[in-house]
């Protein structure tokens, strides 16, 4: 049923978006290229478009971004285990997750409880903000399986403009899986508003949400051989028949988000060209004048042949050709709109000539007026004065009804009031922080080749944790900041960025992060090359629940150093072969990790467990070699990322020595509209001491079991495909997992991923 109805909704989108064609332009901008919109009987072009941004969240600083829109590799967002399968699961849609490469993880945030839910929450950095042309709407909707153990995830997007300046939208997030193993469903929900406003001189940026995450948690299966060798087993057990260590067991995160940054600039006003969707719309709103002015003429011309008892010539009249007070047909110097094959700048204006550059005036005969239709004036700041606001509140809790007897190895107060071991651990943090910062702007002059920033940041962390009677501690932590930036964006030749912050007051002081990257992009034998570099240096504090945490189970308040990490990066990629090779070498002292024990029983269940903190005192190295390289050869298209890794610690930081992943489909198009792509991908590791996952503590952890750690990899897992692109459409059909047979299919210890199946996925935009 839920794929007839979900075949009924890819028909209806087929049908609505078969009435628009999209192109998307070099900027960024989503443009719409129908013809048959209009507002009379005419036909007219209507600019559509939709250009979005992310937004930096110290300083509310603009980067533009590719819509979510792009047809190419859709089939794999809707993965938990990411867009090329680098990370590790629970095999569940929407279970907790950690990334196999090391350079690619993010930073430990204070409330550690959310960060395995990366794939569903959206960090403010990653959240794009939009300007649209007219209305848009997007519906995404994926799915497998059926009501029993099937899986669901639905999402919209609304986005509108009210004028060029003010942009609002919402989106909406909602994911259900069932899971195929038992006591393993998830259930996310996000709701998020935003707006923005992007004047001359002030700007504004507004982020609310609200998300909820609930996990049941299985503890993993009791005998992995249920998977690897099921043949010595008397009977077949479906994927949920399979016992599992715990039942009853779920873990809860409620957590609401406000982020404001605003700023006023300080500068000047210039004449530049329009960029092309500027000369569109305002050709549209010239030709709307026009006809607008034409039928008042012809109605009031109608009028007066009636008051004069004439009869009025429908057919033959004629209006006088004046619009805006002159001659419509007038030959003024630069009333014609620019060439659309004129070259575009890096701010996306076309470019003029020296003479036009250097004065308006020059485009123009001696004693003739200079048009400026196809002219605009832009504001340059010069100086700016930024605000930014970022409020977080959290609440987790670990609940269980039913966990074995012996499981836990500890036990620091008695919340029993259910059969076998009642657990409801519950932990909370707010945090407000306010960053105040004055920066000089690039590009206000030939002269000023690079931005200079200046800040303060001010954190209050506020968390809640359970006594060992029944009461709460409470924490609080104040810290203060200083830092500055020094910053060139603009051009197309070099770019660099280099910002630094340390800790004056507070439990950070003491802190420090430097970070810089910079890249440089030239020709070479009719070739773009990139090199790009980038390196940090950080002295961090270990995030709050490293340094305390309280529950039913575990119990810590440690004293840990400061942790220090290095790292320098270097990426070279050639834009024409399609190469990037990409090297990284990471050194880090005082480490800090999550470490779980526990024993094996006779009947291969789990008893003791402990989750304990420790620090690496030594230095570890790591060294990291990327390559991606896709060839095309006609239709065939081979795309490959290979990533090698080296730990100098493999039992405190364990990484696969190689990540393989590698998609080979045929590109063609049915009609000259559907495009397609047919093929399949694979992702492979090699083997490795994977990290475990603890339920009570919804984090991944280092194995601790000495000779009894678990080893998972050497398996392939292979997907085949059809994803398609219809227009404003897209969707496609899957079998994932098709090579699923008896194996070591775990990419977490103890936790399976699904068997084959069959997945369906279609997302559609509208403009209104």
């Amino acid at each position: 049923m839920r794929f007839l109805l979900s075949t009924l909704l890819l028909v209806i989108s087929i049908s609505v978006s078969a009435q628009e064609l999209n192109t998307l332009t070099d900027d960024g901008t989503y443009l719409s290229s129908n013809k048959k919109d209009s507002v009379s009987s005419s036909h007219k072009e209507i600019p559509k478009g939709l250009k979005v941004w992310t937004i930096d969240e110290r300083f509310g600083e603009r980067t533009m971004a590719l819509p979510d829109t792009m047809p190419h590799m859709y089939m794999n967002s809707i993965f938990t285990t990411g867009l090329r399968g680098e990370y590790n699961t629970l095999g569940n849609l929407g279970s907790p997750r950690s990334n196999r490469i090391f350079i690619d993880r993010s930073a430990a945030d204070q409330f550690i409880f959310t960060q395995p839910y990366d794939y569903f929450l959206t960090p403010v950095s990653q959240f794009q903000f939009t300007n649209t042309l007219s209305p848009i709407t997007n519906i995404s909707y994926n799915q497998c399986g059926d009501r029993t153990n099937g899986e669901d995830h639905l999402k919209a997007l609304f986005a509108v403009n009210a004028g060029k300046k003010l942009g609002v939208g919402f989106k909406f997030d909602y994911l259900y899986g069932r899971g195929y193993y038992a006591s393993q469903s998830t259930s996310h929900f996000n709701y998020t508003m935003y707006g923005s406003y992007l004047g001359d001189r002030y700007s504004a940026h507004l982020l609310m949400s609200t998300n909820h995450q609930k996990v049941a948690e299985n503890g993993g299966i009791t005998d992995d051989r249920y998977i690897t060798h099921p043949e010595i087993f008397e009977d077949n057990f479906n994927s949920d028949e399979i016992p599992t260590v715990f039942e009853e067991n779920w873990n809860r995160n409620d957590n609401q988000h406000i982020f404001f940054s605003h700023r006023y600039s300080l500068g000047f006003t210039r004449k530049v060209k329009m960029t092309e969707d500027e000369i569109k719309a305002r050709k549209f709103a010239i030709e709307s004048q026009k006809e607008n002015a034409a039928k008042k003429a012809k109605d009031e011309a109608r009028k007066k042949a009636k008051e004069e008892g004439k009869d009025f010539d429908e057919d033959n009249y004629k209006e006088e050709k004046t619009f805006a007070g002159r001659p419509d047909d007038a030959k003024i110097a630069g009333n014609e709109p620019p060439k659309q094959d004129d070259k575009k700048g890096d701010d996306g204006r076309i470019k003029l000539d020296k003479a036009a550059a250097d004065s308006l005036m020059a485009q123009a005969p001696k004693g003739e007026a200079v048009d400026t239709t196809w002219m605009k004036d832009e504001y340059v700041p010069v100086t700016s004065f930024i605000h930014t606001l970022k409020f977080d509140n959290y609440k987790r809790i670990y609940q269980a009804y039913q966990t074995p007897d012996d499981y836990y190895a500890n036990q620091y107060y008695d919340t029993q009031t259910y059969s076998g071991d009642s657990i409801y651990d519950v932990t909370k943090h707010y945090a407000v922080k306010n960053t105040f910062a004055i920066a000089l702007l690039e590009g206000f002059n030939k002269w000023a080749k690079a931005g200079l920033r200046a800040f303060v940041t001010s954190d209050l962390r506020h968390f809640t944790l359970p006594d060992s009677v029944g009461g709460t501690n409470t924490y609080n932590e104040h810290n203060l900041s200083v830092g500055g930036q020094l910053i060139k964006t603009q051009g197309s030749t070099l770019h660099y960025n280099v910002t630094a912050e340390t800790w004056l007051t507070g439990e950070d002081a003491g802190q420090l992060k430097i970070d810089a990257n910079a890249d440089l992009n030239f020709k070479l034998f009719k070739d773009t090359v990139t090199l790009a570099a980038r390196a940090f240096f950080y002295r961090q504090n270990p995030t709050f629940y490293y340094r305390h945490y309280h529950s039913k189970h575990y119990w810590w308040d440690n004293s840990l150093d400061k942790e220090i990490h290095t790292r320098i990066e270097g990426l070279f990629s050639l834009k024409r072969t399609r190469t990037k090779l990409r090297v990284a070498i990471d050194d880090l002292k005082n480490y800090t990790y999550f470490a779980q024990q526990y024993s094996i029983t006779d009947d291969y269940s789990r008893s003791g467990n402990t989750v304990s903190v420790k620090q690496e005192s030594g230095n570890i190295s790591l060294i990291t070699l990327q390559l991606s390289q896709d060839f095309t050869l006609g239709p065939l298209n081979w795309e490959n990322q290979i990533t090698y890794q080296k730990s100098s610690n493999e039992d405190v930081l364990p990484v696969p020595l190689v990540n393989v992943y590698t998609n080979l489909y045929l590109h063609f198009k049915i009609a000259k509209v559907l495009s397609v792509d047919l093929g399949g991908d694979l992702r492979y590791f090699t083997k490795y001491k994977a990290l475990d996952y603890s339920p009570a503590l919804n984090q991944f952890t280092v194995q601790d079991n000495g000779d009894n750690n678990v080893e998972t990899g050497n398996y392939p897992i292979v997907n085949v495909y059809a994803n398609m692109h219809l227009k404003h459409t897209r969707f496609f059909v899957m079998m994932s997992h098709v090579n699923a047979s008896n194996g070591n299919y775990f990419l977490t210890p103890h936790y399976p991923i699904n068997s084959r199946l069959f997945r369906f996925g279609v997302s559609w935009n509208f403009f209104n």
